[in-house]
């Protein structure tokens, strides 16, 4: 008897191919929220710019601060938990939610200092947000700005109010008495307790039982129905930087994190704040030697002795805390060696990498430079396994870029959860996304507004040149606005330099000057 023939949805091939057309789809952003859109015309003000966002492990909760030294805490509204269990049970099919969030609380973190040793301000500008584990319903994180770390547990606390005055408006109390004072007839109390007689008495008509009163109620303090949100400093990390700190990173051990600055990498425990570990150091003997600084570092998300930091040449360093105390060797480095003859006065500047991520399973390194993003797999160090060209038609204004120092700005990217996509951002308020899934052609242009799909821009490998697009090119001036040489309109002014992916589904929240904008797929 022969078998019967395999169906194609049975064969392992039609599976795989299913399973890769899936990865390969382009996806479709819709707009979700807005928090904190300006009207047309507004100004920002410096201290509402939006300077540091972060989603926790869990997605349900969104972490921004801003350059005014504040933290904004967002809460997940959408969740299933919410719904009862007979609720889901009737639902024949799951219904499909893209993550909504709803305002929290905000506190301010840190305050403007100066250093009057160095004669140095130092900005209240919150630099990094990190969550840590949550414990007891409270909620935990690091925010740091240019030299201080803080350590803030945010919890839910009912409203406490004070009941039963003595000195309440004549009504019944609990007990069934009657209370003699009111709050009118007391204006003014003196150093034992009592009360001025000419100042509580309105009028003549008042009297007081033979021998005063008999009884004194003491106030009692009631929890009430509503939910405050406090924030408490648990603790402060000061004084073990001497450069500017670019980025903080939790440790997977839930115990540690570390600190860098341009030329140091420091190691924390939690639960102490006067003392860190120097594990990387830079700095040479004459820093006339000085060739390159740190721009960024991060931890890997499963192995606690393992961690990365980038450099203003273009390079990451993977280093491992087993091998010595001081990391000064590397375990490996990742460099993209640039093709001989194309080196430039602009070519270390725009390879400065200003911003890694791992992805969550630790195996690949997203790494953002000025032009372009890329990402590296831990296992081949000479070449990374995708570049992604973020504007490219800014390469022929580098010199104007320069000039107003534009070329310097850091943007950063992230990585979607199941580490299919990436994100950037870039001029004019764009972002891009792209597909990193092995043959995906997926490269979206979106704009932070209420309609993202408004922008689509073309981002060709070589722009072509015309004598009109050439003549666009050569006017220079102070305007912010320009044109490329492919007609496209870019506004240097309105950068887009954060934006965080959802950890578990396709929602990007990002940032445009005081507005915090989040889409979904």
């Amino acid at each position: 008897m022969e078998p019967e023939p395999m169906s194609s949805d049975d064969r392992p091939e039609a599976a795989a191919a299913a399973a890769e057309s899936a990865q390969q789809q382009t996806l479709e952003w819709r707009f979700s929220q807005v928090f904190g859109e300006r009207a047309a015309g507004e100004d920002v003000q410096e201290v509402d710019i939006i300077s540091a966002i972060e989603f926790d492990k869990s997605g349900n909760h969104l972490a921004t601060g801003d350059r005014g030294g504040r933290v904004v805490l967002f809460e997940r509204t959408d969740s299933g938990d919410s719904a009862s269990r007979q609720e889901l049970e009737r639902q024949e099919y799951p219904i499909a939610r893209h993550p909504e969030f709803r305002y929290r609380t905000e506190f301010q973190s840190h305050e403007p200092e100066f250093d009057y040793l160095k004669s140095l301000e130092i900005e209240e500008k919150i630099n990094k947000i990190k969550w840590c584990q949550t414990a007891n319903n409270a909620l935990f994180l690091l925010s740091t700005n240019d030299k201080t770390i803080k350590y803030w547990k945010v919890q839910e606390k009912k409203v406490k109010q004070v009941s039963v005055m003595n000195l309440n408006t004549p009504r019944s109390s609990d007990n069934g008495s009657t209370s003699s004072l009111g709050t009118n007839s007391c204006t003014a109390l003196l150093p034992n307790g009592g009360c001025s007689e000419k100042l509580y008495i309105p009028n003549n008509n008042v009297s007081f039982p033979p021998g005063g009163c008999t009884s004194l109620r003491l106030p009692v303090v009631v929890a009430g129905q509503d939910l405050n949100h406090v924030p408490r400093c648990r603790r402060v990390y000061a004084h073990a930087h001497d450069y500017h700190i670019n980025s903080i990173s939790n440790n997977s051990d839930g115990e540690t994190f570390i600190s860098a600055d341009d030329l140091r990498i420091n190691l924390w425990n939690l639960e102490i704040n006067n003392q860190s570990f120097n594990i990387v150091d830079v700095k040479p003997a004459n820093m006339e030697d000085l060739t390159e600084v740190i721009t960024c570092a991060e931890f890997h998300p499963t192995h606690c002795n393992t961690l990365a930091y980038s450099s203003s040449k273009g390079t990451i360093r993977l280093i491992d805390m087993r091998q010595s105390a001081l990391c000064d060797n590397h375990a490996k480095l990742f460099e993209e060696h640039d093709a001989p003859g194309s080196r430039s006065f602009f070519t270390e500047i725009i390879a400065s990498v200003s911003d890694i991520k791992f992805a969550r399973d630790g195996r690949h390194i997203l790494s953002r430079d000025y032009m372009t993003l890329k990402l590296w797999d831990l296992n081949m160090n000479s070449r990374p396994v995708a570049t992604f060209q973020v504007h490219e038609y800014l390469r022929p204004k580098l010199c104007d870029l320069y000039e107003n120092d534009s070329i310097f700005d850091k943007f950063e990217c992230c990585l979607s959860g199941d580490g299919l996509r990436v994100a950037t951002g870039s001029y004019s308020n764009l972002f891009r996304v792209f597909g990193c899934a092995p043959g995906s052609e997926e490269a979206s242009t979106l704009e932070a507004s209420r309609n993202p799909m408004r922008r689509q821009v073309s981002n060709p490998a070589r722009p072509t040149r015309t004598l009109t697009s050439l003549a666009r090119t050569m006017r220079r001036g102070g305007e912010n606005t320009s044109v490329d040489a492919n007609g496209i309109s870019y506004d240097l002014s309105t950068k887009l330099l954060h934006l965080a992916w959802h950890p578990t589904e396709n929602s990007i929240a990002c940032a445009a000057a005081n507005s915090l904008y989040m889409y979904y797929a």
